[in-house]
C-alpha cells in the first residue's frame, strides 16, 4: 500500500510541476471563485485552511478574500510529537513562519489557539483526489487523525491533473464532502 502511495505522490507532483505559471494563476482563481459561491463559504465565520506551497492550489488569495469579508482564518500548526494538528488564528501573513518541508505555519507565541468546534469550514489539502472525495495526502497522516472528530463541512481544492479514477483507500480514510475544481464542484456524499 505505502509503495503504491509513494509512486502516486511522485506522479502527481510531477504532473503539478508541469502547470505553467499563467495556468496555475488562472486555474487557482477559477477554483477560488467557485469556493466563494458555495453556501458553506457564505455561512462560515471561521475557516480552517493551510497556507499553500506552489504548486498546490493557491490559498493566499482565498485567505485575503476571507479577511475582506470579515471572516476569521485558522491555520494548522503540526505537532510532530504526536502527529496531530492544532489550528491557530492569524490576522496577517506576518504571523507565519517557515518550518520543516517548507510549510508555513502560525507562530504560537503570537497567535491564538482555535478549537475544532469553532471552525465552521475546513479546507483540507491533498495531492490527489477521486471524484467521490477520497484524497491522497502528503504522507504525514495529520488530517487522518484530525478529521474523525471534526463535524463541520470539509472541502478540498484541486486542479484537474489531481483527479484520479481511484486511489488506495484505507479503512481510516475519510472523504471530503465537496471537491472544487476549476470547472466543477463535486458533491462527495460517500457511504
Amino acid at each position: 500500500m505505502t509503495e503504491a502511495k509513494k509512486n502516486l505522490r511522485k506522479q502527481l507532483k510531477a504532473a503539478l510541476q508541469k502547470l505553467t505559471e499563467s495556468d496555475y494563476r488562472s486555474l487557482s482563481e477559477k477554483i477560488a471563485l467557485r469556493l466563494y459561491s458555495l453556501e458553506e463559504w457564505e455561512k462560515a465565520r471561521v475557516i480552517g485552511i493551510t497556507i499553500s506551497n506552489h504548486p498546490e492550489v493557491d490559498t493566499r488569495d482565498i485567505i485575503k478574500q476571507a479577511w475582506e469579508q470579515g471572516k476569521e482564518i485558522a491555520v494548522p500548526k503540526c505537532l510532530p510529537g504526536n502527529k496531530s494538528i492544532q489550528f491557530r488564528k492569524i490576522v496577517s501573513f506576518d504571523q507565519l513562519e517557515k518550518v520543516y518541508f517548507g510549510l508555513w505555519e502560525p507562530i504560537p507565541s503570537i497567535t491564538e489557539k482555535v478549537s475544532k468546534d469553532e471552525i465552521d469550514l475546513l479546507v483540507v489539502p491533498g495531492l490527489g483526489f477521486t471524484r467521490s472525495g477520497y484524497r491522497l495526502g502528503f504522507g504525514g497522516g495529520y488530517y487522518d487523525r484530525f478529521l474523525p472528530s471534526y463535524t463541520g463541512p470539509v472541502l478540498s481544492l484541486a486542479f484537474d491533473v489531481q483527479l484520479m479514477p481511484t486511489l488506495p483507500v484505507e479503512t481510516h480514510d475519510i472523504p471530503v464532502s465537496k471537491l472544487i475544481t476549476p470547472e466543477k464542484v463535486y458533491a462527495c456524499n460517500v457511504g
